[in-house]
């Protein structure tokens, strides 16, 4: 197994955003699977009561599919890690279809997020899979397209100056006599 240590180093996500927890299975190039424990100590939870209804606990989808998708970029960057968004290659989400969720997570379920690489074409990488829990499926994705672009072409060319930040309609003039 593979902990924190090596998915930080892959990953810039942290807490809260930091949405996997292990790595049971690593074949650079190939496949991954890694662990997610939904806990009811997430931030997400914080806000409900003790009348709240039992499938108001549901997992959010949005972070089941981020967290597939950090698993899914652990993989993609195993060979060449870069955590710091700031500087190298920056692993940006393209886009994603077929994604089907097949009933709901609660707290005190693992996630087991299997993730294949399909293919790699230069700087863009296609991935397919599922999660499971307890061995039943709970998500599965038919395609997630991840591209890789230096830091640098991400950046301003320079920092707007005092003029780039006025409106033209609204540039003062001058006063008449």
């Amino acid at each position: 197994m593979t902990g924190q240590r090596e998915i930080r180093a892959r990953l810039p996500h942290r807490f809260p955003m930091l949405l996997v927890d292990r790595l049971v299975d690593v074949v650079p190039g190939e496949r991954l699977v890694a662990l997610k424990a939904v806990t009811c100590n997430e931030p997400w939870y914080e806000k409900l009561g003790p009348d709240t209804p039992a499938e108001d606990f549901a997992y959010p989808p949005a972070l089941l599919v981020e967290s597939w998708c950090q698993a899914a970029g652990v993989l993609a960057t195993w060979d060449a890690p870069n955590p710091d968004v700031l500087t190298g290659q920056v692993m940006l989400f393209g886009g994603m279809t077929g994604v089907a969720f097949h009933r709901p997570v609660l707290p005190g379920e693992v996630l087991e997020h299997r993730v294949r690489l399909d293919r790699r074409v230069d700087d863009t990488v296609l991935f397919e899979g599922e999660s499971r829990s307890a061995g039943e499926p709970v998500m599965s994705v038919e395609r997630v397209v991840m591209a890789f672009r230096p830091a640098s072409a991400l950046r301003p060319a320079s920092p707007p100056g005092p003029a780039a930040l006025t409106h033209p309609a609204r540039t003062p003039t001058k006063e008449r006599p």
